[in-house]
């Protein structure tokens, strides 16, 4: 069959290129860099060379086979791809001056095939901190964005286009014609559709499974209900077993409902165990986001065993399955040459023995979340699962942040006042910038950040609110021109006597995250948001008067595929009345709302 080929550098988004040109109908397959010229055949019609985590001059980047620029196909680079077509051809890729991470304006510079049927400017995503300062021979500039002068180059000889943003994203705008009219100058066929990708999976699960029974991790969430459908569907009911493990880390009355919904889906095959003491046993004193999700993972594992042990399952017959996804093997460093970002409850150790031993199934880990959700409407699940907000195996712990901190043992952070000198953007005198004193992990560039937010203050919020688009405008010029920070939240309601204070992942805190989070999801549905944004986060940080309150984050984000996202604009009166409600509660001091786009910041805060 005709392909293309994406060679794979270990950037975040390197999988998702795939999966892009696939669901505009091109088959794509993906290749190590170092892949031999005699493992390209003939039916290779187009390579694309993917973004990674790596800098082109470093003294160590990702093995690549240079005889593979003698190809006579096309070739496109993105991101890192970009710069090492420069770098290998005479030009020159140095660190910024200014990282970009989030949208730009790309302005075309030439004419090119690459350009055709777009209308510039254009909006593109970046996340980027180098950048090429010298284009390669043969190469000249098409386009460029304001900090990015090579923002986009081609050797029109050779057929060779490169560029800085992320095309493969949604929030790039023309990425689909870029990448539609790359196909057409490969000359590559249409020859792709979402139907064989669920023929594929069905044949892939009778394979894999060899004639073994399955026992699923089921969560409730999107993708374990997804997966556990296409196990019944391959291998029929008698060979399926879910456990729907109660953690104690689900939100308000969540285990009911689900419960409720897989007997209302038909299934009987499942069963639920009760462990919320075993976890937050197992969590005990833990703040360390990292270590913490590693637990939580490995007690997954235990109580698994103790459920094959107490059923006297025969281990010889039966393999486990998980609803694990491909960002979260991307996020958990799981390519050759990614980087972590942060580590997923299906990827710790006790795991991944389990994968080495072949003993693992998971049938949805090349998909993305909207993939499957179109394989999920197709086996006729309901709504109400498919269309949930994702929610983590580890729940609500990993939106509970933990701290050792007192206010004795803390030392105050000043914000680099460099970020006020801002061109086209008013940060007005009456506005207050400070840090946060509370790390969150971000994503810049294909690394990891762990660092403290830009908290934002603009006095009575809704008196002086400027708009959701002058926020994120501003948000990205602070995460932009401000290496020490990873994400901007702006202040909804405050108590100033608040301070760093000890937490950690007790019931009594859980609790209150389930009635905010039951306080901020009602009233999403209620207002028709629910289903206009991608999951909603209710984030408990230990920043409070005293250790029996807490300060609130409002987390809401719109995506498609979680690799890139936008924190979501819902209206200011429904957000008005989330604030009058979680202030009538008697724990909360601080609201914020977090303003900031991934790149750079994660989802959650851990």
């Amino acid at each position: 069959m005709e392909k293309l080929l994406v060679l794979d550098f270990g950037g975040q988004y390197a999988h998702l290129i795939a999966k892009r040109f696939r669901k505009l109908g091109y088959y794509t397959e993906i290749a190590l860099p170092d892949v031999s010229l005699d493992a390209i055949d003939s039916n290779v019609r187009g390579i694309i060379f993917s973004g990674g985590p790596s800098s082109v001059y470093a003294k160590e980047t990702p093995d690549f086979n240079n005889a593979l620029l003698d190809c006579t196909v096309p070739i496109l680079g993105l991101c890192y791809g970009h710069q090492l077509l420069s770098h290998l051809s005479g030009g020159k890729a140095q660190s910024c001056v200014v990282g970009e991470y989030g949208l730009a304006k790309l302005n075309k510079i030439e004419d090119s095939a690459l350009f055709k049927g777009i209308d510039f400017p254009a909006q593109v995503w970046m996340s980027h901190s180098d950048e090429v300062s010298k284009p390669g021979n043969g190469y000249s500039i098409i386009g460029s964005t304001e900090h990015c002068r090579c923002a986009a180059l081609e050797n029109k000889e050779k057929k060779r286009f490169s560029l800085q943003f992320h095309a493969e994203v949604n929030d790039t705008l023309i990425g689909s014609q870029l990448f539609t009219n790359f196909a057409q100058i490969c000359s590559m066929p249409v020859n792709w559709n979402s139907t064989r990708v669920l023929d594929i999976i069905l044949s892939e699960i009778t394979a894999d499974s060899k004639n073994k029974k399955v026992l699923l991790f089921l969560s409730g969430g999107v993708d374990s209900s997804v997966a556990f459908a296409l196990l019944n569907k391959a291998l029929g009911t008698d060979r399926v077993l879910g456990l729907y493990i109660n953690n104690g880390f689900m939100r308000k009355n969540e285990t009911e409902q689900i419960i409720a919904l897989y007997n209302n889906a038909g299934y009987t095959n499942f069963m639920v165990e009760d462990a919320e003491d075993v976890f937050l046993n197992a969590v005990g004193d833990e703040t360390d986001p990292q270590k913490k999700r590693a637990i939580i993972g490995e007690t997954f594992i235990t109580i698994r065993d103790t459920v094959v042990k107490r059923l006297s399952l025969n281990e010889d017959e039966w393999l486990l399955a998980q609803g694990t996804l491909y960002p979260d093997i991307i996020e958990s460093g799981g390519t050759k040459h990614s980087n972590v970002i942060k580590t997923h409850h299906n990827r710790v150790e006790g795991i991944q023995a389990l994968i080495a031993k072949g003993l693992i199934i998971e049938p949805l880990k090349e998909l993305y979340k909207d993939e499957v959700r179109v394989i999920g409407k197709t086996l006729g699940l309901p709504d109400e699962l498919v269309m949930r907000h994702p929610f983590p195996g580890p729940g609500i712990s990993v939106n509970l942040l933990c701290t050792n901190l007192d206010e004795k043992s803390y030392n105050k952070v000043e914000f680099d006042a460099s970020v006020h000198e801002v061109s086209g953007i008013s940060i007005k005198k009456e506005y207050s910038l400070s840090v946060l004193p509370v790390k969150s992990v971000g994503v810049q560039g294909d690394f990891r950040t762990y660092t403290y937010p830009a908290l934002l203050d603009i006095g009575d919020f809704f008196t002086h609110f400027p708009g959701w688009d002058a926020l994120e405008q501003l948000s990205s010029h602070i995460t932009n021109t401000s290496k020490r920070v990873n994400r901007t939240i702006v202040l909804l309601r405050g108590v100033p006597q608040c301070k760093p204070i000890r937490s950690f992942c007790r019931k009594e805190r859980l609790d209150m995250i389930r009635e905010v989070d039951w306080i901020v999801t009602t009233l999403l549905k209620e207002k028709l948001w629910y289903s206009r944004i991608f999951q909603h986060l209710t984030i408990s940080l230990p920043f409070a008067v005293n250790e029996n309150r807490c300060s609130i984050v409002l987390r809401p984000v719109t995506s498609e595929d979680v690799m890139t996202a936008r924190f979501s604009h819902i209206d200011i009166d429904v957000v008005q009345e989330m604030v009058k409600q979680i202030s009538a509660l008697p724990f909360v001091d601080c609201i914020y709302y977090d303003i900031t786009n991934k790149p750079p910041a994660t989802f959650g805060w851990e």
